[in-house]
């Protein structure tokens, strides 16, 4: 792109000086600073010489004497809307990234003890998570202390215990599935350990109602430590799940039909519930579902959550 004018480029300085210096006495004579003395009127004679002054002469320098005007960037003045938004995206990024720390949270249990949970983000592509659950328990600093744990604990003492996590979000396969998780469960002290995945699948059914499907399989395996003249023994359980979960979106309501099978099971145990959410962070909530032994199971429960 070229430009062109007829004052030719040597003239460009001097115009920027008459513009600015223009600028300059029109704002010194609208702005009078409070009780000073009245501005004296510039006779004809300083006028002239300041008119002298500001007049550009053809025996200036010019300041681009050497500069090739054709090879010079323009682009860098444009910004457009696009690149701006891209700038405000790479700023959240990095606020996001910043608190991508070490999330502690603790919660004091009734016997005294203390549920502790420390998470942290591994990977924001698959929403990869690890992270521990903890019980703490303080030793007790006298008598009256220790014989109150052990009263809370049916006569014993707690134990601080805690179990190591992996989980993971990955997306689904097209339009079999939308998501798939995974997590993995590791409890030193129980010697056991669990792995497991879940394969999701929402369906919009109208405006405000959809269909989420879920299918899970898990591995439970649980081991006893080898002891001198007997060795460790190790059980696994395989177990999978299936349910339909409705949610309409204007009531807060949801209902839920499942089944689980395992091989410590012969047969498939079907459970259904219902959830309410009442107002800001209450729901209650209710099931009912078979057991191995052939007896119902029912329990109603209300709950209460906030994040800040």
């Amino acid at each position: 792109m070229e430009f062109s004018t007829g004052f030719g480029w040597t003239r460009l300085p001097a115009l920027a000086v008459v513009f600015v210096l223009g600028s300059v006495l029109t704002v010194s004579a609208q702005i009078i600073p409070p009780f000073s003395p009245a501005a004296a009127v510039p006779d004809d004679e300083a006028e002239a010489a300041e008119t002298a002054e500001a007049t550009p002469d053809v025996n200036d320098p010019d300041v681009l004497k050497g500069i090739d005007v054709d090879k010079l960037d323009w682009s860098q003045l444009a910004v457009d809307a696009g690149t701006a938004s891209e700038i405000a995206a790479a700023k959240k990024r990095a606020q996001a990234a910043a608190k991508d720390g070490m999330d502690w949270s603790s919660n004091a249990n009734a016997n005294g003890s203390s549920a502790v949970t420390v998470k942290q983000s591994v990977s924001s592509f698959w929403d990869a998570r690890i992270g521990a659950d903890m019980t703490v328990t303080s030793e007790p600093r006298t008598m009256s202390e220790l014989l109150a744990q052990k009263a809370t604990n049916g006569g014993n003492v707690p134990q601080s215990s805690g179990s190591a996590w992996a989980a993971a979000t990955a997306p689904g396969a097209g339009v079999i599935w939308d998501k798939t998780a995974v997590e993995a469960r590791v409890d030193p002290g129980a010697e056991q350990s669990k792995i497991g995945a879940s394969l999701t699948k929402s369906v919009p059914l109208s405006g405000d109602t959809s269909l989420t499907l879920q299918n899970g399989y898990s591995v439970n395996q649980q081991g006893t430590t080898a002891l001198p003249g007997v060795g460790g023994h190790i059980t696994r359980n395989y177990g999978t799940d299936q349910s339909a979960k409705v949610t309409i979106t204007d009531t807060g309501t949801s209902i839920t039909a499942g089944q689980t099978l395992s091989t410590t099971d012969d047969k498939w145990l079907r459970k259904v519930g219902a959830e309410q959410k009442l107002f800001d962070n209450v729901t209650v909530s209710g099931s009912v579902g078979e057991t191995s032994q052939g007896a119902i199971n029912k329990s109603l429960s209300a709950g209460f959550k906030k994040s800040w």
